[in-house]
C-alpha cells in the first residue's frame, strides 16, 4: 500500500512539474533600447503575461542588426522589440520576419506601420537627434553654441565634437541618412569631410557622445534628444540644440523573427507592445510615440523637436544603408573608438 500510494505521489508530482513547466515560456527578445529601461518594459509586460520570461539580447542599433543579419539561417532571437526601422525594413527584405497584425494596431498612425498586410513590423516610438552642448566647457573653450549642422564645421569647433559611428549606432546612421537627405549626395559627403576634421572621436553608442557632453569630457556631442533630457533631468549644465536645418529621426519598432518556436508567446509579446499602456510606458522617455493622443509632454525636451523632423525616406535609409555604411567606413573610421 506504501509503495502504490508513493509511486502514485511521484506521478502527481511529475505531472504538476510538467504542467508548470508548459505554462511558462521564455523569450529570446533581440533589442536596442536603453538598458536602464529594459527592467520596466519587461515588469509592465509582465503585469498582463506573468507567465511568458523575456531574456534580453541588448546591444547598439547597428551590432543587433549585424547580429540578426548574420544568423539568418539559424535564428536565436524569437522577438524583436525596439530597434530602428530603417533595420527592420532590411530585416524584412531578407525574409527574416513573420507578419503579424497585432491586437489594436488600427489605431496606430499609419506611418507607424509596415505597409504590408499583414505587417511585417510595428512602430513603438521615434527617436530624434539632437546636439549636446555643454555650457560650462563651452564657456572655458570661448566656443560658440552652435546652432545649425553646418556650424559645426567651423574650426573653433576642432577636436571638440563627438558623434557615433553609424555602423554600430542606430542614432549614427540616422545622422548620416538624414544629413544626404537634406544635402544630397554629394554636399552631403562634403559635409561629413568637413564635420570630420573637427571630431575628437566616433563612439559605438548613440548615447555615449551626449552623456561625454554631460559629464564635461567634450563640450559638443552628437546624439539624440531623449538623452539630452534625461542629462539636464540629472543637472547637467547642458543645452539640447535642434539644427535649425532640421533632424533626422528613426522609429524604434517590433517584430517577429521568422522561425520562432515560441509564435504564441511571440504574439502576445507583440499585442502588448502596441497598447495604450505600452505607449505611455514608451513616452516616459520619447514625446513621439506611435497612438496618436498619447504622448504628454516630456520635460527637458527642446521646443520645436518634432517639427524640425524631416521628412524621413525610410526606404531610401534602408536600401542604401550598406553603401552609405561602407563609404563612410572607408573615409572616417580613423577616428572610431576600439570595439
Amino acid at each position: 500500500m506504501t509503495l502504490k500510494l508513493t509511486s502514485g505521489f511521484a506521478a502527481l508530482t511529475a505531472a504538476l512539474l510538467a504542467t508548470a513547466a508548459s505554462a511558462e515560456t521564455e523569450l529570446t527578445v533581440y533589442t536596442a533600447v536603453e538598458a536602464e529601461d529594459l527592467t520596466r518594459y519587461a515588469a509592465k509586460f509582465n503585469e498582463v503575461h506573468p507567465d511568458i520570461t523575456i531574456n534580453w539580447v541588448r546591444d547598439s542599433t547597428g551590432v543587433i542588426t549585424a547580429k540578426l543579419l548574420a544568423e539568418r539561417d539559424n535564428p536565436q532571437a524569437d522577438v524583436v522589440w525596439g530597434l530602428a526601422a530603417t533595420s527592420l525594413l532590411l530585416l524584412k527584405s531578407e525574409g527574416m520576419l513573420e507578419p503579424y497584425a497585432p491586437e489594436g494596431v488600427d489605431k496606430l498612425s499609419p506611418n507607424f506601420v509596415d505597409k504590408d498586410n499583414p505587417p511585417a513590423w510595428v512602430g513603438m516610438d521615434a527617436w530624434v537627434a539632437a546636439v549636446c552642448f555643454n555650457t560650462i566647457e563651452g564657456d572655458k573653450l570661448g566656443l560658440t553654441a552652435p546652432t545649425s549642422w553646418k556650424d559645426l564645421t567651423d574650426p573653433q569647433y576642432e577636436n571638440h565634437i563627438i558623434m557615433p559611428n553609424p555602423n554600430s549606432s542606430g542614432t549614427g546612421f540616422l545622422d548620416v541618412s538624414s544629413w544626404l537627405q537634406m544635402f544630397g549626395e554629394e554636399e552631403g559627403w562634403a559635409y561629413m569631410d568637413a564635420l570630420h576634421n573637427n571630431i575628437a572621436r566616433y563612439t559605438h553608442s548613440g548615447s555615449a557622445p551626449c552623456k561625454l557632453a554631460a559629464s564635461g569630457e567634450i563640450p559638443i556631442g552628437i546624439s539624440f534628444a531623449f538623452r539630452g533630457a534625461k542629462s539636464k533631468a540629472d543637472g547637467a549644465p547642458i543645452d539640447i540644440i535642434v539644427p535649425s536645418e532640421g533632424v533626422g529621426w528613426d522609429m524604434e519598432a517590433t517584430a517577429i523573427v521568422a522561425g520562432t518556436d515560441s509564435l504564441e508567446a511571440a504574439q502576445k509579446l507583440v499585442d502588448f507592445t502596441v497598447t495604450e499602456d505600452a505607449m505611455r510606458m514608451y513616452n516616459v522617455g520619447y514625446a513621439v510615440v506611435a497612438i496618436p493622443g498619447i504622448a504628454q509632454p516630456v520635460e527637458h525636451f527642446p521646443e520645436g523637436l518634432t517639427d524640425a523632423m524631416i521628412d524621413n525616406d525610410f526606404e531610401f535609409a534602408a536600401n542604401n544603408r550598406a553603401r552609405i555604411l561602407e563609404e563612410w567606413q572607408s573615409r572616417y573610421d580613423g577616428k572610431s573608438d576600439p570595439q
